[in-house]
């Protein structure tokens, strides 16, 4: 190509786009910001002052809920978006209205929208960008909702509030707190937190299925599963009671035993007879967030948080050889709730015997400890009928296999059925007595030490807890709570 037709070419461009823009403004003019804001406060929005509320990631969707619920208490709200591209995103309210009127910077434009979960098979349509225009007590409000934008700087979400009258401002923001409480998404849930890549308080909530187990799917030592109950939804069903006579009401109970012998079995049965209470579960790197799970379970009470694996933030300071900062943060969080809060911790750990002595040395912290420890030949016996179900196994051989695999966990005996059925389903058969020994004899082998080990298998032979003396708070100078 010449340099004469580059030039028409150039030239003939540039004539289109200004046609396409100028054809665009008039079919779809520019709506300007400032104005609508000032005809619904009825004062110039740029001599009013911002009051910004930080929002926990983890409750953005309950913000959601509370504004559209609190603007239909009000009389209704119009909701509005803000144009501007990727620059509004990096602005304050304040700044935003003050460049307003700047060459048509930050024009009315679409809300954004962002889908989260509220369930396990639900979701909500919340606003991730966009501007409500409310009445409260007569006064109107402009409030900014936004999502967290860690890549902009903004690691919590925001609600940034403009009013005609600053006086209503406190007022409005005490019923969203209310209204954020009285219909959260979390509410009789059973969830988990995960704290993200920018930190805690960009963490995000799963929503899991409340189990649906009986009494009858638990095996543990006579009276020990009643005990369990009693301690934790006991109080709850007598909390009015309690309450009357001056009693406190948070709790924490402790389940301690080696590996696979059912704590978290046990945990879940308890979801399962607490129907309507919110449950958190921290395990893992989510353990960092028990401040915040605290928080959130007062004000979603009655509530049960589950610490899996306490030992992992709750070790003994004299062991860990300096100050550790997740275990003070978890002894705040016990401690920090209202001696009336309907919330209870429920810690699990494989290694009681490096627990922080603190955790049971004032109420609310660990009233009741529970060893779940490695089931004896009747608890096998009734473990391997549990977990055959429907199979075509005989008793006889049932508790003969039970017989043999003394040391072993409960989930040693769901394994082992597995294990049957697949021996069968190689042979190309229907499962049988037969091949429950020879499941049987695998995992009891020698090359199956590991396998018994992951399942927490006694490797001693003994069938007891190498951590420590059985059925004992396994602390020298600390007393066995609950005893």
């Amino acid at each position: 190509m010449d340099d004469e037709t580059r030039r028409f070419v150039t030239t003939f461009r540039t004539f289109l786009a200004e046609v396409v823009h100028q054809v665009r403004d008039e079919s779809d003019p520019v709506q300007p910001l400032l104005p609508v804001l000032q005809e619904h406060l009825g004062v110039a929005p740029r001599s009013l002052p911002v009051v910004t509320e930080q929002v926990s990631s983890l409750r953005y969707a309950d913000a959601d809920v509370a504004l559209e619920a609190l603007a239909g208490r009000h009389g209704g709200r119009r909701l509005i978006g803000v144009g501007g591209g990727m620059a509004r995103r990096h602005s304050s309210l304040a700044e935003i209205i003050e460049n307003a009127g700047i060459h048509g910077v930050f024009p009315v434009g679409p809300v954004d929208y962002a889908r989260v979960p509220t369930g396990p098979d639900t979701s909500r349509q919340v606003v991730a960008f966009g501007l409500h225009l409310l009445t409260y007590d007569g006064v109107g409000l402009v409030v900014l909702q936004r999502d967290a934008q860690p890549q902009f700087g903004r690691e919590q979400p925001e609600l940034e509030v403009l009013a005609a009258s600053d006086a209503v401002v406190p007022a409005f923001l005490d019923e969203l707190h209310l209204l954020m409480a009285e219909r959260s998404v979390l509410r009789g849930q059973v969830v988990t937190f995960a704290p993200a890549e920018f930190g805690a308080s960009n963490g995000d909530v799963t929503f899991l299925r409340r189990p649906t187990l009986t009494a009858g799917d638990v095996v543990l030592p006579d009276g020990v599963l009643a005990r369990i109950e009693r301690h934790l939804t006991g109080i709850a069903r007598h909390r009015d009671a309690l309450r009357a006579a001056g009693q406190h009401l948070k709790r924490g109970v402790l389940l301690f035993g080696p590996p696979g012998t059912g704590k978290t079995h046990t945990v879940r049965y308890l979801m399962a007879v607490s129907p309507g209470t919110t449950v958190i579960v921290l395990s893992g790197r989510s353990l960092r967030l028990v401040q915040v799970a605290a928080e959130t379970a007062r004000a979603l009470e009655p509530a049960v948080v589950v610490l899996e694996d306490c030992d992992l933030i709750a070790e003994d300071r004299t062991l860990s050889g300096g100050p550790q900062p997740l275990l003070f943060e978890a002894l705040d969080a016990l401690d920090g709730l209202a001696a009336d809060a309907d919330v209870a911790f429920v810690l699990t750990t494989n290694r009681a015997d490096l627990l922080e002595p603190a955790l049971a040395q004032r109420p609310g912290r660990v009233d009741l400890a529970a060893e779940i420890p490695l089931p004896d030949a009747a608890a096998r016996r009734r473990l391997n009928r549990l977990y055959a179900r429907d199979l075509p196994f005989s008793a006889a051989a049932l508790d003969a296999a039970a017989e043999r695999a003394d040391g072993t966990t409960a989930s040693f005996a769901k394994e082992l059925m597995r294990r049957a059925v697949l021996t069968a389903a190689s042979a190309g058969h229907p499962p049988g007595d037969d091949d429950l020994s020879v499941a049987l004899d695998e995992m009891l082998s020698d090359s199956e030490a590991l396998t018994r080990s992951l399942f927490g298998g006694a490797t001693d032979g003994a069938g007891s807890m190498a951590d420590g003396p059985s059925g004992v708070w396994p602390q020298p100078g600390v007393a066995p709570p609950g005893a």
